[in-house]
């Protein structure tokens, strides 16, 4: 069972505490430019604002659990790990109990899947698009190599940033413990380095000694070794001994605008060298899943949700590996089970974002609905160096208690929520040294938004341990701001 960090300042969502809060550039061939790509964005930025507009809607804490059971589902298109059902968790013997009121922040944790092997994954609301398959071995198709181009002189602003992308996308098959499932990848370096997500290597937890293979854009085939895993974000590194390699040319994330080109790359549903197009829908959107880490491995805690979801795809865990909050992108482009690890580019073909998960509605899960999401590239950059380096990741720890701070109308409390507003601090934690104090709420941290605990948690999350971070916080009606040197979460 995933342990929770030990501080008890920082217990896990949903309980009467709240959570805890803590490149190289290769020219793959230039790319065919379209007749458009000089054309301005008519869209203006809007990559800090968060949708004050959300309707009052309870949002469930993640979780996954897996079972056997799960095996039995084919490799076209069902996920292992479970069927994407959104269920009310019902125990019959359960008393009842008085709803708590939860807050609209921007936190998005219910209806989500997240995008792994040819299955799927349903974590609290998300998947993990894990394509699995009954044998205990991934069927992956091969596409034609490349991105086929007929007619140079109708190049399209997609097609071009696939040429260039395509080349640096692989598609990943994982087996282990009785499951298997296949995934995405992205080619990081000509030694052989290949990012991904945990949920694919660890086949959503289920095993944290994969048999790993890799296929290349041109079709060959190679064994992998797993360099590390990070459940904490949710992203991984594995290692094939390959020539000619094509690393991927990685972009910044900080630079994008909504609106802006979004181009998706993977292997959904075992299709290798699929290509879709939208753009970036919001940017700064917190989202929780359910943790992939192996039993034993960190999380930001269960939560006591009323409801369950399971990653379909991926045999479910006994144990309770707890959530982890993400700061994501979201787009419109489609992805699907298979995407997980894939590459988000932009029109350039530069790598924005790690494909990890999509939203679901409805009884069963039906694939893409326009609502995906990805890691920023700028935070995978951090956390694949380190994995390289270090074969772990570390994470930022604040040393507080926090709870949604609601916003108010007049007398009365709304639905939504306006930052975290501190309970209490652990003594000489970061919160502590930086003079941070009971009642005071955190709106912002290095200039991002932050409506509710779970924006905070991600956003400390994403600093590397001993890091500076700026903590914009109001206390008694005045805005203020303290650089904090944020703690180390422990394992």
């Amino acid at each position: 069972m995933s342990q929770s960090p030990s501080d008890p300042r920082e217990p896990g969502q949903g309980g009467d505490h709240e959570p805890r809060v803590g490149q190289p550039a290769h020219n793959a061939g230039e790319p065919v430019t379209p007749q458009d790509a000089n054309q301005p964005n008519p869209r203006s930025a809007a990559g800090s604002q968060h949708d004050s507009g959300a309707p009052t809607t309870q949002y469930p804490t993640a979780s996954h659990y897996y079972s056997a059971a799960d095996q039995q589902h084919s490799a076209a298109g069902q996920n292992p790990y479970g069927q994407g059902d959104f269920h009310p968790h019902q125990s019959p013997q359960a008393p009842e109990r008085k709803p708590r009121k939860r807050y609209a922040g921007t936190t998005l944790i219910s209806g989500m899947v997240a995008a792994a092997l040819i299955g799927g994954v349903t974590a609290a609301g998300t998947t993990y698009l894990i394509n699995p398959n009954s044998s205990g071995t991934a069927q992956v198709q091969s596409p034609q190599d490349g991105v086929v181009i007929n007619n140079p002189e109708t190049v399209t602003t997609a097609t071009a940033a696939a040429a260039k992308a395509a080349p640096s996308v692989v598609t990943i098959e994982a087996s282990g413990n009785g499951s298997a499932g296949s995934g995405s990848g992205i080619v990081l370096d000509d030694q052989g380095h290949i990012l991904t997500n945990t949920h694919v290597v660890t086949l959503g937890g289920a095993t944290g000694n994969p048999q790993l293979n890799v296929r290349l854009n041109n079709g060959k085939v190679y064994s992998a070794e797993l360099v590390g895993t990070d459940p904490m974000s949710d992203l991984a590194v594995i290692k094939i001994d390959a020539e000619g390699l094509v690393p991927a040319t990685l972009g910044e994330s900080s630079s994008l605008n909504v609106g802006d080109t979004a181009v998706a790359i993977g292997a959904p549903l075992g299709l290798s060298g699929t290509v879709t197009d939208g753009i970036i829908s919001t940017l700064n959107r917190t989202i929780s899943v359910a943790s992939s880490a192996v039993p034993e491995q960190p999380s930001d805690g269960g939560g006591d949700s009323e409801f369950n979801f399971e990653f379909p795809g991926a045999p479910q865990q006994k144990n309770n590996s707890g959530s982890i909050y993400i700061n994501v992108m979201q787009t419109d482009a489609a992805i699907n089970h298979g995407n997980s690890g894939g590459a988000l580019v932009n029109a350039k073909g530069e790598i924005i974002g790690v494909n990890v998960a999509i939203a679901s509605s409805g009884d069963e899960d039906s694939g893409s609905i326009g609502v995906g999401f990805a890691i920023p590239i700028d935070y995978a950059k951090r956390i694949s160096s380190e994995l390289i380096e270090n074969g772990s990741a570390t994470h930022g720890l604040l040393g507080a208690t926090v709870q949604a701070a609601a916003a108010r109308t007049g007398q009365q409390s709304s639905g939504f929520s306006t930052g975290a507003k501190i309970v209490d601090i652990s003594s000489g934690s970061a919160a502590a040294e930086a003079g941070l104090k009971s009642g005071d709420v955190i709106t912002g941290v290095n200039d991002r938004p932050i409506q509710d605990s779970q924006t905070l948690t991600a956003a400390i999350r994403e600093v590397p341990a001993k890091g500076q971070a700026k903590i914009t916080y109001i206390r008694d009606g005045q805005t203020k701001d303290v650089e904090v040197t944020v703690g180390t979460l422990e394992d």
